[in-house]
């Protein structure tokens, strides 16, 4: 029941790879990775999940219908973020509310905030991320005073937001890490067809609510959302955000795009 990629198979080796699928080194049980409920490799289809960082590579497990087998290129600090998650030993608890945590925008200039909920469209619950930065962003090499965050995401294919009710439209090439059950990163291509570097990453992996992972495992998508600072604010609920939203998207406010779960293919 235990699938191997041939691009994990590449990475961890024949032997190892042969050793797995016998059952040698395969586990027990299994946290999933994406979901964190239990697994067992002998009765549950399950994906071998390899994190590689710079110095160093963690193998994880998931079920095969919330993430396929994969290689997924992280930043060192975000590997030790997913170890920390996976092994169980990260502080932040399973049970937390959707919140905000912010990461530094190349160049230190300003932070981004994400928050994480469910929007309805068309009669389904969608899992989504709302972005927003704590400070005008400047053009790399310009100095302001514009806000040109907008511009710049447009120009990267996120798609200007009129109707809420309507979902983003994928952009390829990006994609959001999450492991453990937690995010810790949205991906962007990287230079010159190389690995994906991060776009926006946690300081410390983001704990997202039951319903949102659930939503997540079925739609193996989620749905960014971006707007200028002061455009939505820290909305304690998901209707207050939902409002704002719609408020963001009347003024122009809003730019959107949906990406799959780092790792599998863009749409």
């Amino acid at each position: 029941m235990l699938d191997v990629s041939l691009e994990v198979r590449a990475e961890i080796g024949d032997e190892e790879a042969d050793r797995l699928l016998t059952g040698d080194d395969a586990p027990s049980s299994y946290d999933c990775t994406s979901c964190r409920t239990p697994g067992d490799p002998e009765t549950d289809p399950t994906s071998t999940v390899l994190f590689v960082g710079e110095e160093t590579a963690v193998l994880a497990f998931a079920h095969a219908g919330c993430i396929p087998s994969q290689v997924v290129n992280v930043s060192e600090e975000q590997l030790q973020g997913a170890v920390r998650s996976i092994t169980g030993d990260g502080p932040a608890p399973d049970d937390a509310p959707a919140g905000e945590v912010p990461a530094a925008v190349p160049g230190g200039q300003a932070v981004l905030g994400i928050t994480s909920g469910l929007v309805l469209i068309g009669g389904d619950l969608h899992p989504a991320l709302v972005v927003e930065p704590t400070a005008p962003i400047a053009r790399p090499g310009t100095t302001g005073p514009g806000d040109d965050f907008l511009p710049l995401l447009i120009e990267q294919g996120f798609i200007p937001v009129t109707d809420t009710t309507e979902l983003p439209s994928p952009l390829g090439g990006w994609s959001v890490l999450l492991a453990g059950g937690q995010l810790h990163a949205v991906l962007q291509p990287g230079t010159e067809g190389g690995p994906q570097v991060a776009w926006w990453q946690a300081h410390q992996a983001l704990s997202v609510t039951d319903g949102w992972r659930a939503a997540v495992n079925k739609t193996q998508r989620v749905l960014i959302y971006a707007a200028p600072v002061g455009s939505i604010g820290q909305q304690p609920r998901e209707d207050l955000l939902r409002d704002a939203l719609d408020k963001a998207a009347i003024n122009g406010k809003l730019v959107a795009a949906s990406m799959p779960l780092a790792g599998t293919p863009g749409a």
